[in-house]
């Protein structure tokens, strides 16, 4: 056997134990993740901030205030495969939503909610 014929055949021998181990990973990593991902797809995350001035008190129109703000939320949430789909997927799922509602009140600051909303979804590219 010659020396370019040894060196031949430890290359393809160290290829095939490399994408052997790559395969493996790449498992593992579907396997981490909670659900395996289609070729092409990607997760995608949209958070949002915002104020809403109001009372914050224990009333009805406290409670109408929140409604609106969680509401205000899942409609952008609703939206959002659309303007994902309108852009750059060519399928879209919302996969989870996030409202999180804080009260702001004191003297030196405005009287109401802040609003903070996250949303998670999975799209396949175009």
């Amino acid at each position: 056997m010659t020396i370019s014929t040894r060196l031949l055949s430890t290359a393809t021998g160290l290829l095939l134990l490399m994408s052997s181990a790559f395969a493996q990973q790449r498992i593992i990593v579907e396997q981490a993740s909670g659900s395996p991902r289609q070729e092409g797809s990607v997760r995608v995350q949209s958070t949002v901030n915002l104020f809403m001035a109001g009372t914050t008190g224990e009333g009805e129109e406290a409670q109408k205030l929140r409604d609106r703000a969680r509401r205000l939320v899942y409609d952008m949430a609703a939206r959002e495969c659309d303007l994902l789909r309108d852009v750059l997927a060519k399928d879209c799922r919302l996969e989870s939503v996030n409202s999180n509602i804080g009260r702001q009140y004191g003297q030196q600051q405005q009287e109401g909610f802040t609003v903070n909303g996250t949303m998670n979804l999975q799209v396949t590219l175009k």
